[in-house]
């Protein structure tokens, strides 16, 4: 791996730039370059986030805010010439965090992401974005989000690792997704894609509504949680299933509180947004 480490995180307005020319499918292997970064926390920033997900106050980082820290990398990444697949489209299929220390008096962090594991589909090919979140101790939190490109072809047999459903839950909460959290969580984390801003840019891409943002829905599920889950040697891997669509309301359904547990996020039918676990990093 080839890593370019940058002197301050990237401006996100030319990088949308890109996204928005490159519109087309230019190869099926990834590069072999990763982004780097040190970066600053902001408290004021940090509260906002707290708002838009439902967080409580505390003085430790929300475990899903590293994500928005390293967003510009991300962008950086997918933007890139040598990155072959079009940003717009790619569908975030799942999301798992591993927090290995406590992420409590965390100021200055150095963030490296890159893509790996190009796998084939049934809809094109799977990657992965890969984060990792050090201070002066170490590595403290690492992320992979796996992103579908759809029309990819690559040979091979597609691989069948969805998670399992959930089967000793009940239901713990319930709360409503409003119109405008797409707008609110993009001000706050950068990812203003048009599928989730509003019914009249989501329509350009095939949706009949906006909907809300995968990476949101992982974190009001968390904030939700709480002290359910340890402060840290946590693995938090979810699912992404059917779309959460604005407005609209949503029950969370989960185990007990423990160092090992899953949840499970319907909408009304019994409609199913998202699954996930919980467990020891092992």
């Amino acid at each position: 791996m080839q890593w370019k480490t940058l002197d301050s995180p990237p401006m996100l307005a030319p990088l949308y730039w890109h996204a928005v020319l490159k519109r087309k499918i230019t190869g099926s292997h990834l590069p072999e370059q990763g982004f780097r970064c040190r970066v600053s926390v902001n408290p004021q920033h940090v509260a906002a986030y707290r708002k838009v997900c439902g967080f409580a106050d505390s003085p430790m980082l929300p475990v899903t805010y590293p994500h928005i820290l390293a967003f510009g990398l991300q962008l950086q990444l997918l933007t890139a010439p040598s990155f072959p697949f079009p940003l717009l489209g790619l569908v975030h299929l799942s999301n798992r965090i591993r927090v290995h220390r406590p992420l409590g008096a965390v100021s200055d962090l150095t963030i490296a992401l890159h893509a790996e594991n190009l796998q084939p589909h049934a809809k094109g090919a799977t990657f992965e974005v890969v984060t990792t979140v050090e201070d002066a101790l170490g590595l403290l939190w690492e992320a992979q989000s796996r992103m579908l490109c759809r029309g990819v072809k690559l040979d091979g047999a597609a691989a069948d690792d969805a998670l399992p459903t959930p089967t000793q839950v009940s239901e713990l909460t319930h709360w409503k997704a409003p119109a405008d959290i797409g707008r609110r969580y993009a001000w706050v984390s950068g990812d203003y894609n048009p599928i989730h801003l509003s019914a009249l840019t989501a329509k350009l891409f095939g949706f009949p509504q906006a909907i809300a943002h995968g990476l949101w829905n992982k974190a009001r599920t968390l904030a939700a949680l709480g002290e359910h889950l340890p402060a840290a040697n946590i693995d938090i891997e979810v699912e992404f299933k059917k779309p959460v669509r604005l407005p609209s309301e949503v029950a969370l359904h989960a185990s007990g509180a423990g160092s090992s547990g899953e949840l499970w996020l319907k909408g009304s039918g019994d409609i199913e947004h998202m699954v996930g676990r919980w467990r020891p990093i092992g």
